[in-house]
C-alpha cells in the first residue's frame, strides 16, 4: 500500500495547514527564516518540504545549495513552479525516507512535522546519511489526543494514522544524542487551537 502522504491534495493540506485556527503554515513560515540562518550553513536540506512553504526566505547570496526532499511528486513540481528564482540552487528529490536511500551532504537538515512520521530510528538513519552539521526540528506538541487539529479538511488526513509516530522532546533529544549530536536550542511557540511548535536545533 502506498504511502498516505502520496494521495493527500496540495490545496487541502495547505488551507487546512493555513486556516486561523491552526495557524502551523504560517507560524512555521517564520520559524523557517530563523533555522535557516542561525547557523553559518551554505547547504541546506529540507525533509518534507510539501509545496516549499518558507523557501522565499532562501537568499541565494548566502545559501549555495538547497535540497527539498518529498515522497510526494506533486508536492515537488509545484515546489520547483513557485520558486523559479532558486532554479540553479534548489534540487528537489522525491524519496520515501523509511526506505534503503541515498542522500547527499547538507550543512543543515531541517526536519520540520516529519519526524512524526518516519518514527525515530528511520530519521537516525537520515541524519547519519546525510551527516550534518546542524540538525533543526520542529515537532508538535498536542494538549489533546488528536494529533491533526479539527479543521473542514480533516478528512483528508485520515490515513496518516496509519504511519504516525508519538514525539516527545526528551525521547527525539536522546535519539538524536545516541548518534552524536548535543541539542543547541529550544523555542517553542503557541498555536490557536492550544497545541504547541516545539524548534529543537542540534550540533555535531
Amino acid at each position: 500500500m502506498n504511502n498516505p502522504w502520496e494521495d493527500i491534495n496540495m490545496e487541502d493540506y495547505e488551507k487546512h495547514m493555513s486556516l486561523e485556527s491552526v495557524f502551523q503554515l504560517q507560524a512555521m513560515n517564520q520559524m523557517m527564516e530563523e533555522q535557516f540562518y542561525t547557523h553559518p550553513v551554505k547547504s541546506i536540506m529540507i525533509l518534507g518540504v510539501a509545496g516549499g512553504n518558507g523557501l522565499e526566505h532562501i537568499d541565494n547570496h548566502i545559501i549555495d545549495k538547497v535540497y527539498g526532499i518529498d515522497i510526494n511528486e506533486n508536492y515537488l513540481k509545484v515546489c520547483k513552479e513557485r520558486y523559479p528564482e532558486l532554479e540553479g540552487i534548489l534540487q528537489t528529490l522525491c524519496v520515501d525516507l523509511t526506505r534503503d536511500i541515498k542522500l547527499p551532504y547538507a550543512d543543515l537538515l531541517v526536519a520540520n512535522l516529519l519526524i512524526e512520521y518516519i518514527g525515530y530510528e528511520c530519521f537516525q538513519k537520515v541524519v547519519k546519511q546525510v551527516k550534518p552539521k546542524y540538525v533543526s526540528c520542529i515537532i508538535q506538541v498536542n494538549t489533546n489526543d488528536s494529533f491533526v487539529s479539527d479543521s473542514p479538511y480533516l478528512h483528508v488526513f485520515d490515513r496518516l494514522s496509519e504511519i504516525h509516530h508519538l514525539v516527545e522532546e526528551k525521547d527525539l533529544i536522546e535519539a538524536i544524542g545516541e548518534i552524536g549530536y548535543q541539542k543547541d536550542l529550544h523555542q517553542a511557540r503557541e498555536l490557536p487551537n492550544g497545541k504547541k511548535l516545539v524548534r529543537i536545533d542540534f550540533i555535531r
